[in-house]
C-alpha cells in the first residue's frame, strides 16, 4: 500500500466556527475529490451537540471540556489560528483519557508578516502623525518634527523565528539591515536563512536586546514568554530602540511597556496584541484592550488585533486542508502539531 491510498471512510469534518459563504465553497471545492468526507457547518447550537458524536475531525477556536465528552470519535482537532494558549490546559486533561492530536494553523503567517512590515514602516516613517497633519490641513511641515528613521544599517531582532519571523526576515532581506535572531530551538532550523544572521537562545536574551535597536517580537504566548520583557529588557533595548509586537500581549509587561514608552526609555512602539480582549466600554462610549492610557502617546501606533486579515483569504487555510487531506489518506504525520508539553 502506498502512502497515498486512501484507508479510511466515512470521515465526519465538523466546523464549530462559522466561516463565510466563499470559505464554505472553498472547503467543499478543495476536497470534492473525497468522497468519504462529510463537511457539517451548524447553523445552530441544537445542530452543533447533535453533530459532534460523529465528528472525526472538528475544526474552530472555542472548545469546551463538555464538548469534548460529546465528540466521542474525535481524533483530530485543528484550531483556526497560531495560538494555544486558551485551550492547552483541556488538551492536557483529555490527553489523559484518549488519543487526540491538536493541530493549529500558521496559513496566516505571510498576511501577519505583511501587517508586521506595514507597522515597523509606519512607525519609522511616520506616516500617522503627517496624514493627521493633512487631515487638519496642514501642508509640509517640513523636516524637523516627526522625521523618518532611516532603516539601513539598523540592527534588527527577531525574537522568535516561526512561521511570522521568518517570512519578516525574508520580507526585510534588501533592507540593508544587520540581522539577530533569538529562537528557542536552534535544531528545528531545517533551510538556509535568507541572510546572515547572529543567533541566539533564550539564555542570552539580554545580550540579545543589547545588541540590538529594532525588536519584532512574533513567538508563542507560553508560561516561558508570559512576561518575559519587563523594565529592564526594555531599557536594554535603549532610547533610540524600536518595539514591534504582533505575538500576544502578555509576553510583554503592560506598565513597564507603558513606562517606557510615556518616559522614552524606548523611542517607540508598533503594537497590535493587547492585555484585554472582553474590555468594558467606559461612560463616553470608549472601549480600550488595555489598562493604561496608551492612546495618549505620541510614539506609538496603535492596531486591533488585525494582523491576520483578511480572515477569508483562501491561502490562509493550505496547512488545514493539507492535514485532512493527510488525515483521510490514513497519515499519522501531521503539519504545525501542538506540543501539549512545550504550549505551542
Amino acid at each position: 500500500m502506498n502512502d497515498t491510498t486512501i484507508i479510511k471512510n466515512e470521515i465526519t469534518i465538523l466546523f464549530i466556527w462559522r466561516p463565510d459563504e466563499r470559505l464554505k465553497e472553498h472547503f467543499k471545492e478543495q476536497l470534492k475529490h473525497l468522497s468519504q468526507v462529510k463537511l457539517i457547518f451548524p447553523s445552530n447550537k441544537e445542530t452543533l451537540i447533535k453533530s459532534l458524536p460523529e465528528a472525526d475531525i472538528i475544526i474552530g477556536w472555542d472548545f469546551t471540556k463538555e464538548l469534548s465528552q460529546l465528540a466521542k470519535k474525535m481524533s483530530l482537532f485543528i484550531l483556526i489560528g497560531a495560538g494555544t494558549e486558551h485551550i492547552i490546559p483541556l488538551f492536557r486533561e483529555i490527553a489523559e483519557e484518549k488519543s487526540i492530536t491538536l493541530l493549529n494553523t500558521h496559513g496566516n503567517s505571510y498576511a501577519v508578516a505583511q501587517h508586521t512590515i506595514a507597522l515597523l514602516l509606519s512607525l519609522t516613517n511616520k506616516i500617522i502623525p503627517h496624514h493627521n497633519w493633512m487631515l487638519e490641513g496642514k501642508w509640509y511641515q517640513g523636516d524637523f518634527k516627526n522625521v523618518s528613521i532611516p532603516l539601513r544599517d539598523r540592527k534588527i531582532g527577531l525574537l522568535g523565528y516561526g512561521a511570522i519571523n521568518q517570512k519578516v526576515h525574508k520580507f526585510l532581506s534588501n533592507f540593508e539591515l544587520d540581522f539577530k535572531i533569538l529562537r528557542r530551538d536552534w535544531s528545528k532550523q531545517k533551510t538556509p536563512l535568507p541572510t546572515s544572521a547572529d543567533k541566539y537562545t533564550y539564555t542570552e536574551l539580554h545580550k540579545f536586546l543589547e545588541d540590538i535597536d529594532i525588536l519584532i517580537i512574533a513567538l508563542p504566548h507560553t508560561k516561558l514568554t508570559n512576561g518575559l520583557i519587563k523594565t529592564k529588557e526594555l531599557e536594554l533595548l535603549g532610547s533610540n530602540g524600536l518595539l514591534i509586537t504582533v505575538a500576544r500581549g502578555p509576553i510583554i509587561d503592560e506598565k513597564s511597556l507603558y513606562e517606557a514608552l510615556k518616559n522614552k526609555i524606548i523611542a517607540g512602539a508598533s503594537i497590535d496584541v493587547w492585555y484585554d480582549y472582553e474590555p468594558i466600554t467606559d461612560e463616553k462610549g470608549k472601549t480600550y484592550p488595555y489598562s493604561y492610557p496608551f492612546y495618549k502617546l505620541e510614539n506609538v501606533i496603535l492596531s486591533p488585533h488585525r494582523g491576520a486579515s483578511p480572515l477569508n483569504n483562501i491561502h490562509n487555510w493550505d496547512d488545514l486542508l493539507e492535514n485532512i487531506n493527510r488525515f483521510v489518506k490514513g497519515e499519522n504525520k501531521f503539519i504545525n502539531v501542538v506540543n501539549l508539553k512545550n504550549e505551542y
